[in-house]
């Protein structure tokens, strides 16, 4: 009995782990092509119908955040732009529901996969394509059956699905593909010829179907019993921090309890953190609070979970500016707060900021030095 209930678990467990690969099985060469009426970052709707005088229809599931998908946007503007006149219409579809998405899944980005944040990314990188949303309910992808991003599917002009799968053999390096697989698929449909591999494998991040919403609640909750402590260092420990003798990139915040923007600025600051934490690079906090004042900031601390280094300066204001100063270039700072650095491995500040920072512009910052590819 125990032995057929244990199988019985195992049975729903794995059931559950591969309901989205059952559920939702990628479409078959030769079907047609799943009608859609999706918003695109432009302000406009697309449907199938609106792409009615193409020749071939290239339908690619991608999105922000996947490493994979943002090596391949400039070989998709690439084919665009080849193909442009050549009665070749492009689409892009990003099927990931936003609230599904990890924070510690965007490390290699620097934005996540709602609507907005797809503008913000057409816009950065100049998409010479429509960029779709099918995020809230998923149908479209649901009926396409993605597996990864970036996944393409190839239509004739009859709309018959000729190709699916990968844009070319290699991720990394766009000077090593050997077999391009989507231009080949495109170009022998415009000869009238056939597709001379019609499926191969894709490669990339997974989609965030809905049902992984619930990873999302669990990682807040463990990241919510991390434990926050804040020490007193001195001006010799923390010239030793700012010399950022470590494989890390460094971004130091200096802020205080009483400091207006540094309370408005900092949840961001603890997002960034928990978003690159898991790369070469850290966060340390400095509180410019009097040392007599270390329980009150260690308190909001504790409300923010900043599970980080946190710092409180043992002397006054005047003294932490004097030490933060000596690695900005020469550049006397105001002592307005917040004030935040970020510094490369070997103490060479690249970037400093006095007042709230964007955090889109310090994210930007961040993924020019790591990189936003895997090595």
């Amino acid at each position: 009995m125990i032995v057929l209930l244990a199988g019985l678990l195992l049975a729903l467990s794995f059931g559950s782990c591969f309901a989205a690969e059952e559920d939702f099985p990628t479409l078959e060469i030769g079907k047609a092509a799943p009608d859609f009426r999706l918003p695109a970052v432009d302000g406009r709707h697309y449907s199938l119908k609106d792409f009615d005088k193409a020749k071939v229809l290239a339908i690619m599931f991608t999105c922000n955040h996947c490493p994979t998908a943002q090596a391949y946007e400039g070989r998709i503007k690439q084919l665009v732009a080849d193909f442009k006149n050549k009665g070749v219409a492009f689409v892009a579809i990003s099927p990931n529901d936003p609230k599904a998405v990890r924070l510690d899944e965007l490390g290699w980005s620097d934005l996540s996969d709602s609507f907005e944040e797809m503008k913000l990314r057409a816009a950065h990188k100049s998409y010479n394509y429509p960029y779709l949303y099918d995020g809230d309910a998923q149908q479209v992808a649901k009926a396409y059956g993605p597996k990864a991003t970036p996944h393409v599917f190839v239509f004739d002009q009859a709309r018959k699905l000729r190709y699916v799968g990968r844009i070319d053999d290699n991720e990394r390096h766009p000077d090593q593909v050997t077999s391009a697989d989507t231009r080949n698929a495109i170009q022998a449909l415009l000869s009238g010829k056939p597709v001379p591999v019609e499926q191969t494998r894709t490669f990339g991040c997974s989609i965030k179907w809905a049902d992984k919403r619930g990873s999302v609640q669990e990682a807040f909750a463990k990241w919510a019993q991390e434990p926050v402590s804040l020490e007193v260092t001195s001006p010799a420990q923390l010239e030793q921090l700012l010399q950022n003798k470590t494989d890390k990139l460094r971004l130091v915040n200096v802020w205080a309890t009483w400091c207006g923007p540094c309370v408005v600025e900092f949840p961001d600051l603890v997002t960034i953190n928990r978003m690159y934490r898991d790369r070469e690079f850290e966060l340390i906090t400095i509180s410019a609070d009097s040392p007599e004042n270390k329980d009150q900031a260690l308190a909001f601390l504790k409300k923010q979970q900043a599970s980080t280094m946190n710092l409180i300066f043992q002397d006054n204001a005047y003294k932490l500016f004097d030490v933060l100063d000596k690695f900005a270039g020469g550049k006397m700072s105001s002592g307005a707060l917040p004030y935040t650095m970020l510094i490369h491995p070997g103490g060479k500040v690249i970037y400093r900021h006095e007042g709230k920072i964007d955090p889109l512009v310090v994210k930007r910052e961040i993924i020019k030095v790591m990189g936003n590819t895997y090595k």
